[in-house]
């Protein structure tokens, strides 16, 4: 028996990088996914990843209550129900706190953490009304533990996604729905690829191991977070960032 056999899984920014390895892993382990995404190409998504009924598209902007309404509904709807949660929609773009214009402050704030919020908000929602618990896992960073000069908005919302993962935690732990959030460090995927390459070679060098994580690497972490084996693992935020907040 696959470890997620049987069980529902909603993953938003699932379109790209972190969040579509996540989708893999869940699909080829028994899961039914349902794709919460803005990107127009989330009906190729589904195409290539050639799991027939098991996995939906729904278009979401996670920053707006109906859309994320809409996923859940759409998602029970088609499944039947929700067990796992993974937030991890976002954005990263970011300046000198002198030179960030207010309505891109507010843009990173509104993805990064109030998206989480309104993913959490009405995942609980569903979870609570089946009453067999459930898993959430939230898209934090290593910049919810430790700054960087200019990654202001960026690591206010990463901030508050750790505190936000660890109030829930404890709110719901004991109706055996288990919250926890992950911290990549840098991953090389889209979101890197406007950043200079130059730029690029020094967040390399950033990492004790050498090299920008893969994907791949943190869906592995989802995954255990989202599985039965992380049955005591409760309001954690579990580093995944080839060593960088060890210096």
């Amino acid at each position: 028996m696959a470890r997620f056999d049987n069980k529902v899984a909603i993953v938003t920014g699932g379109a790209s990088g972190i969040g579509l390895e996540t989708v893999k892993l869940f699909l080829n382990e028994g899961a039914k996914v349902a794709i919460g995404d803005f990107s127009d190409k989330g009906p190729e998504v589904v195409k290539s990843l050639g799991h027939g009924g098991d996995v939906i598209f729904v278009k979401t902007n996670v920053t707006s209550e109906d859309e994320v309404k809409n996923l859940i509904n759409t998602t029970v709807k088609t499944f039947g129900k929700l067990d796992i949660m993974f937030a991890n929609a976002g954005i990263a773009k970011d300046a000198d706190i002198t030179e960030l214009p207010l309505k891109q402050w507010q843009m990173t704030i509104d993805i990064n953490l109030t998206g989480i919020f309104l993913s959490d908000k009405y995942a609980l929602e569903q979870m609570l009304k089946q009453g067999n618990g459930g898993a959430i896992i939230n898209s934090g960073s290593i910049h919810s533990l430790v700054a960087l000069p200019n990654v202001t908005a960026y690591g206010a919302a990463k901030g508050g996604v750790k505190i936000l993962t660890q109030t829930l935690a404890a709110t719901y732990a004991r109706k055996g729905i288990r919250v926890n959030a992950v911290a990549p460090g840098y991953i090389d995927t889209p979101l890197l690829d406007a950043v200079n390459p130059g730029m690029k070679e020094q967040l390399v060098k950033l990492h004790p191991l050498g090299r920008l994580g893969k994907p791949s690497e943190i869906a592995k972490v989802v995954g255990f977070l989202a599985s039965d084996d992380a049955s005591f693992v409760i309001g954690a935020t579990i580093v995944a960032d080839g060593g960088y907040t060890s210096v």
